[in-house]
């Protein structure tokens, strides 16, 4: 570990699939010892899902390997006497709790707040769930395609024939998750307070939160959000542009970016036709502009034009898939991706996205085996062989 900033802070893992896993993602990531608690026979959801079957079968799927570096796995049967017991014993030498259960899971297994407290005064407890730990909404279980809805994201993507649309990837669960982690993060950081903390975390309210614009100009300046597709809808020209061989992004939100642009395309005209003279006049006429512009792109491909742009301040660029994404240099020596050996394979997985002193913070160990730690961690709490052994009869780990 290069940066550690959590070094010595220990977190409770208790999540499944992928809002409290990407929290404590972050949190291994900051050189936290995460410990996932898992269900005997079957751990994370996330074990079983994926694009490889074969990684899905050995509980190892994609989806779990992608949040989980770093951390260690125990197996822990919450509805037994003996697995309540070693939770609230690990709770004792915790620093922070994470668990993402539909609310009131954890008051009825008697594993509250209100309880585990009693055993660690200074525990932070970050509970996150689609809605928040109370309102008529609290108990609807999170999916990530019904915040997504309910949130007003999809009203807002696509453009006039496409809306409703979802976000490409689980948003919701990502937003939610790394609200958590900067959260609980937070709590940890208020030393001089001595007492917990009780985190209780809406996915719905985090994906609002971050449609911060679109929301204001509902609330303050009456504007009804829409759809816009690819377009930006403070400025034009700003949104996806067609050139020869495909699409480019132009950012153009600044008048002598405009005026630069339209000298670069050959056609400085541009700049006196009334309809285009400035922000205001081009937001309202995006399409004649967009058509006047898109003659030009037709001329060259689309690499030639970002190259044009770029150099002479418009910001511009291509539009990547995933894969193009991944294979640019520019993220080849950022640390994005790390290498981990799992099994007989070195497979790469994504980071955080965050330098810490000019060094990618990375975990030492690779996304765990189902209950690979078990043992260890019992042994770290006491736990003789014969203990353990029993425990394993009794099915409590």
């Amino acid at each position: 570990m290069t940066q550690a900033p959590l070094k010595g802070i220990r977190i409770l893992d208790l999540t499944n699939v992928l809002a409290g896993p990407f929290c404590c993602h972050q949190l291994a990531h900051m050189g936290a010892d995460v410990i996932k608690v898992e269900t005997p026979g079957t751990g994370d959801l996330a074990r079983q899902l994926g694009a490889d079957p074969v990684r899905n079968a050995d509980l190892m799927g994609v989806s779990f390997l992608a949040q989980n570096p770093g951390k260690r796995s125990i197996t822990l049967n919450l509805k037994s006497t003996s697995g309540k017991r070693i939770l609230r014993e690990l709770v004792q030498q915790a620093d922070a709790l994470v668990e993402n259960f539909r609310p009131g899971v954890m008051t009825r297994l008697g594993l509250g707040y209100d309880k585990l407290s009693q055993e660690n005064s200074r525990l932070v407890y970050c509970a996150i769930s689609g809605f928040g730990q109370d309102g008529p909404l609290s108990k609807l279980p999170a999916y990530d395609q019904i915040v997504q809805g309910m949130s007003g994201v999809m009203s807002i993507t696509g453009d006039t024939d496409t809306a409703p649309y979802r976000v490409g990837y689980p948003m919701a669960d990502t937003i939610g998750g790394m609200t958590a982690a900067f959260a609980v993060a937070a709590a940890l950081a208020n030393k001089a307070q001595d007492r917990g903390t009780f985190i209780d975390v809406s996915m719905l309210e985090a994906v609002i939160a971050t449609m911060g614009w679109v929301v204001s100009n509902h609330l303050i300046a009456g504007q009804a959000p829409t759809p816009n597709g690819n377009d930006n809808f403070t400025a034009s020209p700003s949104g996806t542009f067609r050139t020869a061989d495909g699409v480019m992004n132009i950012a153009a939100n600044k008048q002598e970016q405009f005026e630069v642009l339209c000298e670069i395309i050959g056609n400085p005209a541009l700049v006196q036709d009334p309809r285009f003279a400035d922000r205001k006049d081009r937001l309202a006429n995006r399409p004649a502009l967009t058509a006047e512009l898109e003659k030009a792109f037709a001329t060259g491909p689309t690499l030639d034009w970002v190259e044009k742009l770029t150099a002479q301040g418009v910001p511009a660029g291509p539009v990547w898939s995933v894969p193009e994404a991944l294979a640019h240099p520019q993220l080849a020596d950022r640390g994005l991706l790390q290498t981990h050996r799992i099994g007989p394979e070195d497979l790469q997985l994504v980071g955080i996205g965050a330098k810490l002193d000019g060094m990618a913070p990375k975990v030492d160990s690779p996304p765990p085996a189902l209950g690979a730690h078990t043992n260890d961690i019992l042994t770290e709490l006491g736990y003789d062989n014969a203990q353990i052994s029993d425990l394993k009869k009794e099915g409590a780990i």
